[in-house]
């Protein structure tokens, strides 16, 4: 495993945990409202897998938790391998992923604690992000809710991406799922550079979205 970031202290990118979050390089998409597209177009990884483990044994007594975030982390074909190295060091684990790799999620279940399945927007606008088959994702949707791992299913409502006409075709997708989370859209360095001035929703709007999801999931979560 190769890495192209580390941030060693956060407190809120696993709920109820401090972690450090580790950034790996690549993605299988191309979401033009991208934060970190600079791992995906220029994936120049700056750690190895043993620099990264010799920060996180030193940092123990700091953190509780690792993060695995990118990019896109199962593109990389030595993560379950990683995680259960990161497991074997008593580490809780949590993965962020955009569900098109299913079968090299399911390899890592036996090592992870949580899941935040990203939910980018409804079916039909996925073609806009570069995916040209949406089947592994629907197939990841229903591993997690058929499984016993504790995850979230999680959008950052874009405009023109998320909206309340097809917050409900959103909601239909993860219908019956555990727990869904609501996060704001901040127009800075995007991939593509007009959403930069794409101007948020307001609070009270992702209330809105929040209430019809309510009728789809068990809890619903805003984070703005």
């Amino acid at each position: 495993m190769k890495f192209g970031g580390i941030q060693k202290t956060s407190l809120i990118d696993y709920p109820g945990r401090i972690s450090t979050v580790l950034f790996t390089v690549g993605c299988n998409l191309r979401c033009p409202f991208c934060h970190n597209w600079r791992l995906v177009l220029d994936p120049k990884p700056i750690l190895n897998e043993k620099e990264v483990l010799d920060i996180l044994r030193r940092r123990k007594q700091y953190i509780n938790s690792i993060v695995i975030t990118g990019g896109e982390p199962t593109i990389n074909k030595d993560l379950p391998s990683f995680l259960k190295k990161l497991k074997e060091e008593s580490f809780n684990i949590k993965l962020d992923t955009n569900g098109m790799l299913p079968d090299k999620l399911e390899e890592c279940f036996p090592y992870i604690d949580y899941i935040a399945l990203d939910v980018k927007t409804s079916l039909e606008k996925y073609k806009l992000l570069g995916a040209k088959d949406i089947s592994p994702f629907l197939k990841t949707i229903d591993l997690l809710k058929n499984s016993n791992m504790d995850y979230e299913f999680r959008c950052t409502v874009v405009p023109g991406f998320v909206d309340k006409e097809n917050i409900h075709k959103i909601g239909e997708l993860v219908q019956g799922g555990k727990r869904f989370a609501l996060q704001q859209f901040i127009p800075e360095d995007t991939l593509d550079k007009k959403y930069t001035e794409v101007r948020p929703y307001s609070k009270n709007y992702i209330q809105d979205l929040a209430n019809i999801l309510k009728r789809y999931v068990h809890e619903v979560i805003i984070r703005v």
